[in-house]
């Protein structure tokens, strides 16, 4: 606990992750502010959907309200129906499921690796061949009579997924992949950017991301057609014009504000000193735990590089309590937590289909993410 206060200065209060800022952050602002331009119109929107593609290596960047709705989106404009099943890990955050479930399909929990913390191509595969079958060339789980219309990984603190192994499951069985990215951007799989490899994807900018628009999201596609089509339907499905407010279908005000996208423009501009920074931290908490018997620091995959969004141990749980180890932490103003609760084990899906967890069992009473803020070099 000491030890990690040292990293941070020795502050009273650390928090699991906050934003960084200076004055470019305060120039793009300030001058949205005064253009007086800061919602659904304005150049900074334009803007930061160009330099998003750019970054992440995609044609197209759809710029929203935050990661649920770009997840929401992206499984509408992907296909994803009412009654569809989707695949999605166990162990995610709840907006994975609730962006199926906006659509009134169906969350379909399966297991994680230990390697990724991230979907298990090889324990999907051995899932869908004991519960589906294909017809008409569609995967249809026997057991209920759905159709299975869709794959979604989550990169997990920002560790790739064994993507190529999932995209080789998606090709045999006619399932689409929609990556959630929202946890990912800077980390790249193989050389290529997360949230490049599915038909379309999903970020977030919420304000304890790697960078922030404040609340914010983004779509990431190489489909030209399924851009503008989420371009239309995340801002009210509105036919071009003078004047009029003409809409052609019922749709969603998802859009970013434009004093939100400029806050992004500067973000963006610092990803690459942020993901130096967080690799740095990470070293610093490797050297920090390889002296404390029975604790990990989780680390990027050999095929991958991760943007370490959220700093991760693994415990040994015959040596450390998972929940006694968050109240001493915790209690000592080292902002500390468990990761996420199983899906299915949630009351609102509880339910659902779901496939053999045990490894998804096993990680939730062993990790714990720990204080990720970026820290300077001279600490």
């Amino acid at each position: 606990m000491q030890s990690i206060k040292e990293i941070y200065g020795n502050k009273e209060f650390i928090p699991l992750h906050e934003p960084t800022f200076d004055e470019k952050e305060i120039e793009y602002v300030t001058d949205c502010i005064r253009t007086g331009w800061v919602s659904s119109v304005g150049k900074y929107v334009d803007e930061f959907e160009k330099r998003l593609a750019e970054y992440t290596g995609v044609k197209r960047a759809v710029a929203v309200v935050n990661g649920t709705a770009a997840l929401h989106i992206a499984l509408k404009v992907a296909g994803v129906q009412a009654n569809d099943e989707v695949f999605m890990p166990a162990l995610t955050f709840i907006a994975t499921a609730n962006a199926v479930s906006y659509l009134q399909a169906v969350p379909h929990f399966v297991d994680v690796s230990e390697q990724t913390l991230g979907m298990d191509p090889v324990k999907l595969e051995e899932h869908i061949r004991e519960i589906g079958e294909m017809k008409n060339g569609h995967l249809i789980n026997r057991l209920t009579g759905r159709v299975i219309r869709a794959v979604v990984p989550m990169h997990t603190f920002g560790h790739p997924a064994a993507l190529d192994e999932l995209i080789d499951v998606c090709n045999r069985y006619n399932l689409v992949l929609v990556e959630d990215a929202a946890e990912s951007l800077g980390s790249f799989y193989k050389g290529k950017h997360t949230g490049g490899f599915g038909a379309v994807s999903a970020l977030s900018f919420n304000g304890n991301k790697i960078m922030t628009t404040g609340g914010g999201g983004a779509i990431l596609t190489n489909d030209e057609k399924l851009a503008d089509y989420a371009k239309h339907i995340t801002t009210t499905a509105k036919i071009p014009h003078s004047w009029e407010y003409c809409h052609d279908e019922v749709a969603f005000n998802y859009r970013m504000p434009n004093i939100n996208a400029a806050l992004g423009c500067a973000q963006l501009e610092k990803m690459d000193k942020f993901i130096l920074s967080k690799r740095n931290l990470t070293q610093r908490y490797q050297n920090l735990f390889e002296t404390i018997e029975g604790v990990t620091v989780f680390t990027e995959p050999s095929f991958g590089t991760s943007n370490y969004w959220l700093q991760t141990i693994v415990l040994d749980t015959e040596k450390h309590n998972r929940d006694a180890v968050l109240e001493i932490l915790n209690s000592e103003g080292v902002m500390t937590r468990p990761i996420w609760i199983p899906m299915n084990k949630l009351m609102p899906y509880k339910d659902f289909p779901v496939g053999n967890l045990s490894v998804t069992n096993e990680l939730n009473d062993k990790i714990i993410n720990i204080p990720s803020t970026p820290i300077r070099k001279d600490r």
